[in-house]
């Protein structure tokens, strides 16, 4: 049985999604329907009774941050302490953007326009069909995904991750500094690693077949990436020399 204030728990089934979801109820009778609805669904569940609690959780959520620790917020809005409402238009003001589906006895058109404009992502009456109320949790789970995939896209290899969108780059999770050249050169040798690239294809890949420089501009900046990436330049662990063909990553 869960506890009354908040408990974590996921399922063992072999269908189990990695969507972690938030039930935020007071009504007994109402969380724990939901709870074993989502839990034979594969979700991790946690839950909050009262809207402190659930502000309490959401608090050390990072606004910026892309590794949430809930990926949807089921948000019954007449809670003690603390208003759904008012949870839902703070989690907005913070520019946090975990989706959020109101559940509410409040059914008027006013009511369901007003949860959508403080930033709810979808809005049940009570009482609800348990199937509509899977299958919208599943929509809003499937698009956030979505938008977290695009947003998030990266390359990484071992401790290094680069962010091609954001031309960012993360080494031992700290970020580091690179020219547009020297970032091109990265790029290309973390999307096919341990592949060798010899000065001639890097010349052509980075600068462009109109380049009419030597070809030693490669080494030059090889150099100068090893400085930003190795622990130790002098002993490469990630660009590695390939004596007589060029280079290779990892």
């Amino acid at each position: 049985m869960l506890s009354p204030d908040l408990q974590k728990t996921s399922s063992s089934s072999e269908l189990t999604q990695s969507a972690h979801i938030l039930v935020v109820e007071d009504d007994e009778l109402i969380r724990e329907m939901l709870v074993l609805s989502l839990q034979e669904e594969g979700y991790e569940i946690s839950i909050a009774t009262d809207g402190r609690t659930a502000s309490q959780l959401l608090q050390t959520v990072e606004p910026s941050s892309q590794q949430l620790p809930y990926d949807l917020i089921v948000l019954d809005l007449m809670l003690p302490q603390i208003n759904g409402l008012d949870i839902c238009r703070w989690l907005r003001y913070q520019g946090n953007n975990i989706p959020i589906l109101i559940l509410s006895a409040k059914g008027s058109e006013t009511d369901r326009v007003l949860g959508l404009e403080v930033g709810a992502d979808d809005y049940i009456t009570k009482p609800f069909s348990m199937p509509e109320f899977i299958a919208r949790c599943r929509a809003l789970l499937r698009r956030n995904q979505l938008t977290t995939q695009s947003q998030t896209s990266t390359l990484q290899y071992q401790d290094v991750i680069l962010f091609p969108d954001e031309c960012r780059v993360r080494v031992n999770g700290q970020d580091i500094t690179l020219s547009p050249k020297q970032f091109k050169l990265l790029e290309l040798f973390i999307s096919s690693p341990r592949r060798v690239w010899s000065r001639e294809q890097l010349i052509e890949q980075i600068w462009g077949p109109d380049f009419l420089g030597d070809t030693k501009t490669v080494d030059v900046h090889i150099r100068w990436l090893r400085e930003k990436l190795e622990p130790d330049p002098s002993q490469p662990q990630y660009l590695v020399t390939v004596r007589g063909f060029g280079y290779r990553f990892g």
